[in-house]
């Protein structure tokens, strides 16, 4: 191994070129890490849609926000999520509803054009949130991912 030395100007001037260059041989033999450590990656952890996504291969990122209502046993409950991953024929989004698989939710964004029923095909959950795949009850001509 080579490492390049540069000599010159001090650090206030590190981004100056006006050094003298040498090219130094490093050997690698008995070249020791003092103390090894761990640490956490960098890179974001991957959201609990998208591991379920990981199982709609067809599923592309989108961001449309929409306003779910369930109705079961005559109980209505609603909620505000975004839908994460969509396909030609399901949606993925997050939920904080009770939901299982087989419910039926309506569907709706704030202009209306999308107005629809899904039924619950998939639910994961993952640290203390619920990922939720839907499938489409009829076509959805407007829908912005197509076949």
């Amino acid at each position: 191994m080579q490492v390049l030395v540069e000599s010159g100007p001090g650090p206030r001037d590190a981004n100056r070129h006006t050094g003298n260059r040498a090219v130094i041989p490093v050997p690698l033999e008995g070249f020791l890490v003092p103390q090894q450590a761990t640490g956490r990656s960098r890179t974001p952890r991957e959201s609990s849609i998208g591991k379920l996504a990981r199982f709609f291969p067809d599923a592309t990122p989108v961001r449309i926000p929409v306003q779910l209502t369930l109705t079961a046993g005559g109980n209505a409950a609603s909620e505000s999520t975004l839908i994460e991953f969509g396909t030609s024929r399901e949606v993925l989004f997050a939920s904080t509803l009770p939901l299982e698989f087989a419910d039926l939710l309506r569907m709706k964004n704030s202009d209306g054009t999308l107005n629809t029923e899904v039924c619950v095909v998939a639910v994961q959950y993952d640290h203390g949130r619920t990922a939720v795949a839907a499938r489409f009850t009829e076509e959805v001509p407007n829908w912005i991912v197509k076949p």
